[in-house]
């Protein structure tokens, strides 16, 4: 197989697979991919990328888990890193699981496979934070010993501290380092005398040296001990991670399944890229593909192509460089990735499904063996005869070249009519003339050719069935104005049966090219018909334009008006700084009502005249009437009177006093007012109704909840309260009630 993957370039495919996977392991698998066993297997996987390509997941994540795990099951530690490496795998595969469950029933099976991990995962999560280092809580005995260190570091540092202070004169630099895990100071070295210690170090000048008091030697010691209980407790963590990770029988069935998901997903994205299309497979020998490409030549030309039980072998024949080869490696790559459950380079394909693929192309003489190109030839023709079945696929490059002629047309004629005994299909390429002959005459067999432009002397790389390919040496050598006595002698040494394979070859190329003008006619209809969908198309363009300038219009009129309404907003703040908030405010509910978006009319509510309470649910306060004006009532909410259409209030319902009750008002309200979410100006008259609200029901302290945000609210908020004379004092709340987020609000009642 491996003759057969080199021959059709086939290595190619797999390096593009293997630059879309996302994982090392993918790749790994995709460098060696090779076709499925089956055709049930090859068709579960082709099923498996169309899903992957209507759903497109991703692998992000997901590292290669194998050293790891060959590490840990080989009894080794794992560090922090590691162990925090593999659950942040584990955690994306267990999410990418989730995801795909519901998705397809091919991609869910694979999701399926995919573990959960629960009790390593939490283990990790308990001992490890997400740098991977070992938590205090991860055991009780690592929570007592990381208990006792921190007091005791600081104790050091505080004696250090204290002795920084006391000699401050023999001190080189005030700062506390370690040196070998103990705690120094840095002294000059011509004072390390008056204070007693151990110097652990000393500088590159020797003008400091850094020493360690013998008033914390003790608590370095005691340090130094509790630090060797801590390693050893960390690593005894670390070793029980790597122990659960090693023995987690989920863990084989996971990465199996990651690897598949990525390689379906690789293989979807090659198809995308590639254009690629889903081919039907079969297991009837029918071979049929519809502007097929090959797929590794760039700007390939497409050609259709069929092998059937009826038409077994195609035999095709024309000039050297016409594209022979490459048609032959096109059908062979469409079967092969077909067979591995990739999609083909071809607009719809029908393949079926081989037993055996054979493949002879090319030069390829045994230097070892000491065997022609010829001979090598042969022995590949004969593996051929003594292995292909009525289910394989014969592709043969050159058949009968390298030998006599005569002798080679002989072979290979004898040659392929054992391939028709034995019902095998195949692709075969030669330039033998009396192959054509025999095709011609041979039910199972059907002549091919690729086109020639002889009146540029290029090929087209068009295939053309039904007619052998014509050698054309006469008719370039007239064409390049070879001495036509030259000419005439040649056909004449070409004998009658040459001339009358030349004139059945001339006949037939005048049919074809007779088939060509139609097509060219109808091709013609088509290019008309497109020519008339692209004016449509340029029409809905143009009405897609205009529509597009009319909306920039609207949006330019738009952010006219805005910014209209927030000079006038801005006015209005700084009028009523010293003109009062309540001319402000009146401006401010005009410039409101103005870009209102108009409602539905509706009836006042009845009952409503001058000293009727009113609840106004479009600024969230009551108040009173003191002024009817037609359609609106001029009503008092607090120190400010606002303009409102009789129709957006609504009747206060007044609580009968029940018979004894005191006359002394009770309080309703809240003790505190949520702000958030309302502009300065809301705010403000939210604020003005709730104040007044508590002054009448004799409530403080009151509290202000506007949220710390960027200050702005709770810097306008305090203005205010500070001119306010029903406001005694204020401040922050306490900060477990709020803190900066709260203002409390003691007033005078």
């Amino acid at each position: 197989m491996r003759d057969v993957f080199q021959a059709l370039d086939f290595s190619r495919i797999r390096s593009s697979l293997v630059e879309r996977a996302s994982s090392f392991m993918a790749q790994e698998a995709l460098s060696s991919l090779e076709p499925q066993p089956s055709l049930e297997a090859a068709l579960a996987q082709q099923a498996t990328v169309a899903e992957a390509l209507a759903y497109p997941y991703r692998l992000g994540g997901i590292s290669d888990l194998r050293p790891a795990l060959a590490s840990a099951r080989g009894g080794l530690r794992l560090d922090g890193p590691q162990l925090r490496e593999a659950a942040g795998s584990l955690e994306a595969a267990v999410a990418l699981k989730h995801e795909l469950l519901e998705i397809g029933d091919y991609l869910r099976a694979l999701a399926a496979r995919i573990g959960e991990h629960t009790f390593f995962l939490r283990r990790i999560g308990e001992c490890l934070d997400e740098a991977g280092n070992v938590r205090d809580q991860a055991t009780p005995r690592l929570r007592e010993i990381r208990r006792r260190v921190n007091p005791l570091r600081e104790e050091i540092q505080e004696r250090l501290q204290t002795l920084l202070d006391r000699h401050a004169e023999a001190i080189q630099e005030r700062f506390i380092t370690l040196r070998r895990d103990r705690y120094v100071i840095p002294v000059k070295a011509s004072f390390q005398n008056r204070l007693p210690g151990i110097i652990l170090d000393q500088s590159d000048s020797g003008l400091t040296v850094y020493i360690e008091p013998s008033s914390v030697v003790p608590l370095n010691n005691q340090l130094a001990s509790l630090k060797l209980e801590e390693d050893a407790e960390v690593n005894r963590i670390l070793f029980e991670l790597s122990a659960i990770l090693g023995g987690d029988e989920e863990l084989d069935r996971t990465l199996q399944a990651l690897v598949a998901l990525d390689i379906a997903r690789a293989s979807a994205n090659l198809a995308e890229d590639w254009k690629l299309s889903r081919p039907r497979l079969n297991q009837e020998g029918l071979y049929r593909l519809k502007a097929a490409r090959h797929p590794l030549i760039k700007n390939p030309l497409s050609n259709d192509l069929e092998l059937s039980p009826e038409q077994r072998i195609l035999l095709l024949t024309g000039p050297n460089m016409g594209g022979k080869t490459a048609l032959l490696k096109t059908l062979g790559l469409a079967v092969l990735m077909a067979q591995c459950g990739l999609f083909v380079a071809a607009e719809a394909a029908e393949i079926a499904f081989p037993d055996r693929l054979f493949v002879d192309i090319g030069d390829e003489q045994s230097i070892q063996e000491s065997l022609s190109t010829f001979a090598a030839h042969l022995l590949r023709l004969k593996e051929v005869l003594e292995n292909a079945t009525p289910q394989s696929l014969v592709l043969i490059d050159e058949l009968g070249s390298g030998t006599d002629p005569e002798e080679g047309a002989s072979l290979s004629q004898a040659f392929i009519e054992g391939l028709l005994e034995q019902g095998v299909r195949g692709l075969i390429t030669t330039h033998l003339s009396p192959l054509k002959a025999f095709a011609q005459d041979t039910p199972g067999v059907q002549n091919a050719s690729m086109r020639f432009d002889l009146e540029n002397l290029r090929p087209t790389y068009h295939l053309a069935v039904g007619a052998p390919g014509r050698s054309y040496a006469l008719s370039i050598a007239r064409r390049l104005g070879f001495p036509e006595g030259r000419v005439h002698r040649a056909e004449a040494l070409l004998g009658p049966e040459g001339g009358r394979l030349e004139r059945l070859l001339g006949s037939l190329e005048a049919e074809r090219e007779k088939l060509r003008r139609e097509r060219d006619l109808a091709e013609e209809v088509r290019r008309r018909a497109e020519g008339k969908e692209q004016v449509l198309q340029d029409q809905l363009l143009e009405l897609e334009a205009q529509r597009q300038e009319r909306l920039e219009a609207a949006r330019l009129e738009a952010e006219s008006i805005v910014q209209e309404a927030q000079n006038r907003i801005r006015s209005a703040r700084e009028r009523s700084k010293t003109e009062g908030q309540g001319q402000a405010l009146q401006e401010l509910l005009a410039l409101r009502s103005k870009y209102q978006r108009p409602e539905r009319p509706q009836s006042a509510p009845p009952g409503l005249q001058v000293g009727s309470s009113v609840n106004v649910p479009e600024y969230g306060g009551q108040g009173t009437i003191v002024e009817l004006r037609g359609s609106e009532a001029l009503v008092q909410m607090g120190a400010v009177r606002v303009s409102v259409p009789m129709t957006r209030l609504q009747p206060k319902e007044e609580a009968k006093p029940k018979p004894g009750a005191s006359s002394r008002p009770k309080t309703k309200i809240g003790e505190e007012l949520n702000l958030r979410g309302l502009t300065v100006e809301e705010a403000l008259l939210a604020v003005d109704n709730y104040l007044e609200e508590a002054i009448a029901t004799a409530t403080t302290p009151v509290r202000l909840l506007h949220g710390k945000g960027t200050g702005a609210l709770r810097n306008a908020l305090r203005n205010a309260l500070r001119r306010d004379k029903r406001v005694e004092s204020f401040s922050d709340a306490i900060p477990y009630e709020g803190g900066h987020g709260v203002t409390v609000v003691y007033l005078r009642v």
